[in-house]
């Protein structure tokens, strides 16, 4: 079966990976493009759901790809017309928002897929199957990139509901809720707000062990970096394992020696999953990673930082 998909806002993830990896996978066919302010050729494109929905194309889902502030309204409109879901990541600004979309979909018995792309590789899979019973004492995740470069000109970033330095930073949450053998939680946070925008640039977190032992867990965001990337995730265990991935998750290193080194073609799989789901019926929401971002918001320490121009 081929799945008729629209790809709802046409902004830079959507056309540097929904858009290409749509046109290769065969289970897929794009028919149309909603966007206020942009258009993808060779497919009718609308403004709104509701023209989409006038227009009379048929349509099986859409992938959502705008910000997410107006997710929640979208999707129960989608939802309405019969139409399946993918969620670009983060996919709400709050766990309220994405609990209350789940559950829409579950009534309305259509397929609610939130993708978490940087869980999609090899590399991260294999640090989960080592971590697998073990006793985590150590985690120091550093995750700063350039926002410049990866959000060139996007000013809903900056406003409330748009994440800031979270955005990436919850990459790099969703790695971690993947692949530790059990939950941990946020315990203190210091956020670095510009005097002129409502969400932070830089962040310094804590956090801790639900049993109470004693640990070492930490992880540093920032946007102001400009001499390339730092993704990485560097895991101890009370027996002695030492794990690091590097390059976003695509690269294992075990005690020190490289394990693994994946190809990355996340949005490829995660394409291939969502076709796995809308044949099966069945929908995956995995909240962890957003409820550990609101948490941060939620006992972080606010720091005024200089403008951001």
């Amino acid at each position: 079966m081929v799945f008729r998909i629209a790809v709802v806002g046409l902004g830079k993830i959507a056309t540097d990976q929904h858009l290409p990896c749509i046109a290769k996978n065969r289970n897929f066919k794009l028919v149309a493009g909603v966007s206020r302010h942009a258009k993808v050729e060779q497919v009718a494109c609308f403004e709104s759901l509701s023209q989409l929905r006038a227009s009379k194309i048929a349509v099986d889902c859409v992938a959502l790809c705008t910000p997410p502030a107006v997710r929640l309204a979208m999707a129960r409109e989608a939802l309405d017309y019969g139409w399946h879901i993918l969620i670009e990541k983060p996919p709400t600004p709050t766990v309220g928002e994405l609990l209350a979309m789940e559950a829409y979909a579950r009534k309305k018995k259509r397929v609610l897929y939130a993708a978490w792309h940087s869980r999609y590789n090899r590399s991260v899979d294999m640090a989960k199957a080592r971590l697998k019973g073990q006793h985590v004492n150590f985690l120091k995740v550093t995750w700063k990139e350039d926002v410049r470069k990866w959000h060139p000109g996007q000013e809903w970033i900056w406003q409330p509901g748009g994440f800031g330095v979270f955005d990436p930073g919850i990459n790099a949450l969703s790695i971690v809720t993947k692949i530790l053998p059990e939950p941990i939680f946020a315990d203190s946070a210091t956020i670095e707000v510009p005097a002129n925008a409502s969400t932070p640039i830089a962040a310094d977190i804590r956090f801790k062990r639900g049993d109470g032992a004693a640990a070492d867990l930490s992880a540093a965001f920032d946007w102001r970096q400009e001499t390339g990337e730092t993704w990485e995730i560097e895991i101890g265990t009370k027996s002695g394992l030492a794990l690091h991935l590097k390059k976003g998750g695509s690269v294992l290193i075990v005690n020190g020696k490289i394990a693994h080194e994946a190809v990355l073609h996340e949005y490829e799989d995660i394409y291939a999953k969502f076709a796995r789901l809308l044949k099966a019926k069945k929908s995956e929401v995995d909240a962890s990673p957003l409820q550990l971002v609101s948490d941060c918001f939620m006992l972080g320490r606010p720091v005024t930082t200089a403008e951001f121009s």
